[in-house]
């Protein structure tokens, strides 16, 4: 083993220009805005934020080497006020010469008194900053220093690109496992990239635990079967495939059992999809549907808990968002039932759809049109000037009733209102 390959496979394999790097093609592609400044070595302040392993360290090392600055690197973790002094006291020193680049990862750990001690030296242009973090910027770095910087948003690898970059690790001869025979069995590769969650690092390091514990067999060829990937990532395959049947039935098996109110059913599929490696959001905003189609008014808040569990899973991400997908699971699966919003909705532009659109009534208008010879527009009834804020009076030319509220939960006391306001109650 030579001296550069002590190094862990994930650090030997970072990309060593911009072309290599995998993904990201929002920011990176031909044309993109953080391409061109990288390749110009025109860089302003840049904030990179992103889950763990989507690339946020790689490309403050591509800008390492690309550009003619001076390059100085801080962790958030081990560094402190003493060394962000120490540097961009030095930078101000060589104002005039190549400049500095000062690379902060995970700059989140620095708290408010430390990002603040950056300022100056970032507002004077004595260092342009490159910080890398994986929590959102808006609520982590302090709103003077993002409002300098170009906040560029990472995404984690998809299972084809974390795919690739395996391949490329065991073909590369000089810094990953090119000069030793082996065979990475297709079911094997995919579990691995679809288990790791676009966490290129975690994939490389599963991969070098594997090629370092596997014994070649009589051939002198090291098999990467799935028992073997399995064992390094200790996690095990669950059969579902995310483009097929797998994925459609257990979503559909989800969903049936929140409208069923069947919470141990749904929480059941819930993990079921979230160990497979489903993504978190698509669960989330398959709640948000289901808080309106199959609960709907019967419970107002169900849409509320829906939309703050997909809000939940793009603040924290997995693993900890299962937990409040869970908690907007099981609320939704034993809240009261009513599809009456649904079908309304589902009624109303049926009859767009099909028949002539009525016209909107005159005094129901943004404004009024008083022609010549034209008949007396009925003047509009103001609600709230009336008893119970309620009055009778036209809003559709043909009358047509399309949302029939049903008596579970508070859609019951919304029963009950509208029949007052309709006279059938008093």
């Amino acid at each position: 083993m030579t001296g550069s390959q002590t190094e862990p496979l994930a650090a030997r394999m970072r990309p060593r220009s911009i072309d290599e790097v995998v993904g990201q093609e929002h920011i990176l592609g031909e044309g993109k805005l953080l391409r061109r400044v990288i390749e110009a070595d025109r860089l302003t302040n840049i904030i990179l934020y992103g889950p763990p392993g989507c690339g946020k360290t790689t490309l403050a090392e591509v800008i390492a080497k690309s550009t003619k600055r001076n390059f100085v690197r801080l962790s958030g973790v081990v560094s402190g006020v003493a060394d962000i002094r120490t540097i961009c006291t030095r930078a101000r020193n060589e104002l005039g010469g190549e400049g500095t680049i000062l690379f902060i990862d995970e700059i989140h750990r620095f708290n408010k008194s430390q990002q603040d001690v950056l300022l100056p030296y970032v507002e004077d242009g004595t260092v342009v900053l490159i910080g890398a973090t994986t929590h959102n910027p808006n609520f982590f770095i302090n709103t003077p220093l993002t409002s300098r910087s170009l906040v560029f948003e990472l995404h984690g690898l998809s299972s084809e690109q974390t795919a690739k970059l395996l391949e490329r690790a065991l073909e590369d001869k000089e810094r990953g496992y090119g000069k030793l025979p082996s065979v990475f069995d297709a079911d094997a590769k995919e579990f691995l990239s679809t288990i790791c969650d676009g966490d290129a690092r975690h994939a490389l390091t599963a991969l070098e635990i594997a090629m370092r514990s596997t014994p070649p067999d009589e051939k002198g060829v090291i098999h990467l079967t799935l028992d073997v990937i399995q064992e390094c990532v200790q996690r095990k395959m669950v059969r579902y495939d995310k483009k097929e049947d797998g994925h459609y039935d257990t979503i559909s098996a989800f969903i049936k059992s929140i409208r069923g109110s069947d919470p141990d059913a749904a929480v059941y599929w819930l993990g079921k999809m979230l160990t497979a490696g489903e993504d978190p959001r698509f669960i989330a905003r398959r709640l948000v549907i289901s808080a309106s189609e199959d609960i709907g008014n019967a419970d107002p808040r169900g849409l509320t808990v829906a939309v703050a569990a997909m809000q939940a899973c793009e603040f924290v991400g997995m693993p900890e968002c299962a937990i409040n997908l869970s908690q907007a699971t099981t609320y939704l699966a034993s809240a009261p039932k009513s599809n009456a919003s649904c079908m309304a909705i589902s009624e109303a532009m049926a009859d767009v759809e099909s028949g002539a659109v009525q016209p909107v009534p005159e005094h129901l208008k943004n404004k009024h049109v008083k022609a010549i010879g034209s008949a007396k527009v009925t003047e509009y009834k103001y609600p709230h000037n009336f008893a119970n804020h309620f009055v009778k009076q036209e809003y559709l030319n043909v009358p047509k009733q399309y949302y029939r509220p049903t008596d579970q939960g508070y859609e019951a006391t919304i029963q009950k209102r509208l029949a007052f306001f309709q006279g059938k109650l008093t």
